[in-house]
């Protein structure tokens, strides 16, 4: 693996558990796609730091489960500025 996109995966990896942030959040901020960010922390950080990669897992899983509910709320604010 080159060194910059190991870099990368192990700041997309502390960016993830400092924020709670979610992927689409994360890639906004690094600037690549969501796609980049999901394979980075499902396939390339459990090769580096495999503890890390459990609690960046567990925020993701978090994220996951709660994406409906924040769905909701921004379609609500939306119709509500519409109104």
């Amino acid at each position: 693996m080159k060194d910059y996109i190991e870099k990368r995966v192990v700041q997309i990896a502390n960016y993830i558990l400092d924020e709670k942030a979610t992927v689409r959040q994360t890639a906004k901020v690094f600037g690549v796609s969501k796609s980049t960010v999901h394979k980075d922390v499902t396939e390339r950080l459990p090769k580096i730091n495999p503890l890390v990669a459990n609690q960046v897992k567990d925020v993701l899983d978090i994220n996951k489960a709660e994406r409906h509910i924040r769905g909701g709320k921004a379609t609500r604010m939306k119709y509500k500025r519409t109104c």
